[in-house]
């Protein structure tokens, strides 16, 4: 991509995550998306589930190509406002308590009205609590200290706010003037941006491309089944775009396309593998091919669900998933290109 597109994706994602989102609680964040594509002249249709679906007419109409992102992000949910006006949270998505330690967030009840707090241990004061760093970070001990004057779980009631509401993070987006983009949600609102930049790309340059071609937005990826549904019956190949995992014993980067062999749902397509390797080195892409041990995507759910497909996943390297993280322009732009030159290719079957 050029650097102009690349600093268009990272603006793009700025404004991604800066929406609230937290799976179960996404009909803001499609309608940006709609409108996005609505702008581009794009056809798209919401499914059931609330997902947006966009289509790109190609040459072949008999065969179909899909790729999907996720536009849900890990959250919380309000599980108990206790006596003394904080709250019980139950998390939404797989991660630990410790990852939110200190956030700032926000609560949005059911009509609409939105209050912020900071996560925080009950037994955060060292003045106060010997086992302050030694108690378990969990449902019991981790609670919302709210930013309004409540004392008791009926002042907090009277504020609106009940068992149920959505809580979502603070994203504290921020690009470094080293091209770091560090931020929340990055997991998957990066992957969401790729795509949406590659829909206009292929809109602006009035490309045809080789075979019908759909783009999820998924909003159930977090929970285990986002992109399971919506899936045509002439689609052969399924692309997710989601994260790339680093840490010990990986080789994805913040600086390449990752391109997963393997993950916890077992080997994803060999052939698919493959091509994106091929197309890879053909055209200067950085990659890396990694397993990714902990980690299922929307194209694992839609094997599992039945569907006869080719499947993949790449993605831009994030480091500290599911914490605060951060991936790198290179990153963003590496991932971009792969995915231009593959929607252009031939299906590997």
């Amino acid at each position: 991509m050029t650097d102009d597109r690349v600093t268009e994706t990272v603006e793009l994602i700025k404004e991604l995550v800066q929406i609230p989102s937290p799976t179960g609680n996404t009909y803001e964040v499609i309608q940006f998306v709609q409108s996005y594509l609505d702008e581009l002249g794009i056809q798209n249709k919401r499914n059931r589930k609330g997902g947006l679906l966009a289509t790109i007419p190609g040459e072949d109409t008999s065969q179909h190509r899909m790729l999907t992102a996720h536009v849900d992000t890990l959250g919380a949910i309000v599980k108990e406002i206790k006596p003394s006006g904080r709250l019980r949270m139950d998390l939404i998505g797989g991660f630990r308590y410790n990852a939110i330690e200190g956030e700032y967030c926000q609560i949005e009840t059911s009509s609409g009205e939105t209050f912020t707090g900071t996560i925080l241990m009950h037994q955060t004061s060292v003045h106060v609590y010997k086992e302050a760093g030694t108690a378990e970070r969990n449902q019991k001990n981790m609670e919302i200290r709210l930013d309004e004057r409540v004392h008791s779980a009926d002042d907090v009631r009277k504020l609106g706010i009940e068992v149920g509401d959505f809580i979502s993070f603070d994203p504290r987006v921020e690009e470094t003037e080293s091209g770091y983009i560090k931020s929340r949600h990055l997991d998957d609102k990066a992957s969401v941006a790729l795509l949406l930049q590659l829909m206009k790309r292929v809109k602006e340059e009035g490309l045809t491309l080789p075979y019908t071609t759909h783009f999820l937005i998924s909003n159930n990826e977090e929970i285990g089944y986002g992109g399971n549904a919506s899936i045509s019956p002439e689609t052969v190949e399924y692309l997710a775009v989601d994260m790339g995992a680093m840490g010990d014993g990986q080789s994805t980067d913040e600086y390449s396309a990752s391109i997963c062999v393997k993950d916890a749902s077992g080997p994803y397509h060999y052939l698919l593998r493959k091509h994106l390797v091929r197309l890879a080195e053909t055209h200067g892409i950085d990659y890396k091919l990694d397993i990714y041990p902990y980690y299922g995507s929307d194209a694992s759910a839609a094997i599992r669900s039945g569907h006869d497909i080719v499947h993949g996943l790449v993605g831009p390297g994030i480091d500290s998933s599911h914490a605060y993280e951060r991936t790198h322009r290179d990153s963003l732009d590496h991932t971009g290109t792969l995915l231009y030159h593959y929607v252009q290719s031939k299906l590997v079957i």
